[in-house]
């Protein structure tokens, strides 16, 4: 079969071969040279003019029909539209042209992918070039343009606009999971359609607050360097805020790596404020971003050192001093392993806090009390070392201190589970803001900033690119802080996994 935007071309197997639920059930349907369901659906599209990996947004899959694999995306004008996408939307609505009929519409929702900077977004990811000159493309053309602009920028808005798949892997936050060809439906029928996609962004003080000074940025009439690097800076903390739950847990511990800092909030108010220290800024060590729950705490946690840590730290240790495993009560274990039991000096200190991730980070104590009086707190391989983990402990459990530091004095290693999960938010948040203030910058010791800016654009510079990775080699020193550890927390009734701190 031919594939063409022209109109349909059939083969000698004529509309059989298509596949039946996305075949227009009306004669209508199939109005014109290039009707929405031929194009859609039966005759695919020309080949894209040239090949992009520009960013689309994280979706989460659904069931339903489904474009085949072996069918092209459509194009307009060179430019690969997301046929899935456009194609779970039109059979909403049985496939009819949506913008023929919603002229007064389809001028606002233009204008609103047209002000995606708004948001901090690059309005080419939505095809800007081509809606600037939409009105001569054929309607049916002017549809599928206009209606893949709507859904991928509410998209952007939802998720943002680097999805999952184009994102680092430490990258591992994501809010809930919306379909916006439903959004983008039930708002055709309703009183403010723009407004309805609009709402998908997030709407809380922080990313108001941020949105807010944008624009004072781009307002700003100095188009020095230092202004250009402030709006990237804010637009990536955008999409950051972005990548977050909706409706934030009112109860949650807050660790923002570039503050170096953890705050517990309860009723969705800080009540306890504590320095930590985090990854060192060699890639392998840096802190992730992620979301889970403090499940339980282990008082007087051991450790499990992995046989690769045996071998590159302990044993060189032992050549200097034979006395080492005996000063730091370690243990070498038959299957190369090494234990190290508990103790005020033990790495993980007096308590751990045990949190399901796949990097398997947690927040810990530390007998290196020293390490929180420094500004440089990057100090870890990943964990988060608490500077008062006994009084966080407290507020976890809903208990007195005392009953805390009993639990401590005994020197058992026991596990104690939190009366609820508590959620837990490890970010990498480099630019903060409240209503009518400066915002506020971190620094950017990961070298991240730059490298999420340029993912959020369709055609990043060339040397743009070239420069974000000298930038981020140039943030990454080796660092003689710490040796190399992962050590493990054993305890009874689990298994032993291999973590980080």
């Amino acid at each position: 079969m031919k594939r063409s935007w022209n109109g349909p071309e059939w083969d000698e197997k004529g509309l059989g071969e298509a596949p039946a639920p996305l075949i227009s059930r009306r004669a209508s349907l199939l109005r014109g040279a290039a009707g929405l369901a031929g194009m859609l659906a039966l005759v695919g599209c020309a080949a894209s003019e040239g090949d992009s990996l520009e960013p689309m947004a994280g979706r989460q899959p659904e069931e339903g029909p489904q474009q085949a694999p072996e069918d092209p995306p459509p194009v307009v004008a060179g430019e690969t539209l997301d046929g899935a996408l456009l194609r779970r939307f039109y059979a909403r609505r049985d496939f009819e042209p949506v913008w023929t009929t919603r002229e007064a519409e389809a001028r606002a929702f233009k204008a609103m992918v047209m002000r995606a900077r708004d948001h901090g977004l690059d309005p080419a990811l939505f095809r800007a070039d081509l809606l600037r000159r939409m009105d001569s493309f054929p309607p049916d053309r002017r549809d599928l343009l206009l209606t893949h602009a709507v859904l991928t920028y509410a998209e952007a808005l939802a998720f943002g606009a680097v999805p999952p798949s184009r994102r680092k892997d430490r990258e591992a936050l994501k809010p809930e999971p919306v379909d916006v060809t439903e959004v983008l439906h039930e708002a055709l029928d309703g009183p403010d359609p723009v407004a309805a996609i609009e709402a998908l962004a997030p709407q809380t003080p922080p990313y108001k607050a941020l949105r807010e000074a944008l624009h004072r940025q781009q307002n700003s009439l100095r188009p020095d360097r230092n202004r250009v690097n402030r709006l990237r800076v804010i637009e990536a903390n955008l999409e950051r805020q972005r990548w977050l739950p909706r409706d934030l847990p009112a109860d949650r511990v807050w660790v923002n790596v570039p503050d170096q800092q953890l705050i517990f909030y309860r009723d969705d108010r800080p009540v306890f404020v504590t320095r930590v220290v985090v990854g060192d800024p060699t890639d392998r060590k840096q802190s992730p971003e992620l979301h889970t729950v403090i499940e339980s705490a282990l008082f007087n946690p051991p450790w499990i050192i992995p046989s690769d840590i045996v071998e590159a730290d302990i044993r060189p240790m032992l050549k200097q001093d034979p006395l080492y495993l005996v000063k730091n009560k370690i243990t070498l274990l038959p299957n190369g392993d090494a234990k190290q039991a508990p103790g005020p000096q033990a790495g993980l200190g007096a308590v751990m806090f045990e949190m399901p991730n796949r990097f398997d980070v947690y927040l810990h104590d530390t007998p290196d009390k020293e390490a929180f009086g420094r500004d440089n707190r990057r100090l870890s391989n990943g964990c988060i070392r608490v500077q008062n983990p006994l009084e966080l402990a407290a507020l976890l459990m809903d208990e007195p201190m005392e009953v805390i530091q009993k639990k401590v004095a005994t020197g058992d290693t026991v596990r104690k589970s939190l009366p609820e999960p508590v959620p837990v938010f490890l970010l990498y948040h480099t630019a903060l803001a409240s209503a009518g203030r400066d915002v506020e910058i971190r620094p950017d010791f990961y070298g991240r900033d730059e490298a999420l800016w340029l993912r959020m654009q369709k055609r990043p510079p060339e040397h743009e690119v070239l420069r974000a990775g000298q930038m981020a080699a140039a943030q990454r020193p080796s660092s003689a802080a710490e040796p190399s550890r992962r050590l493990v927390p054993s305890a009874p009734a689990r298994p032993t996994v291999q973590r980080r701190i």
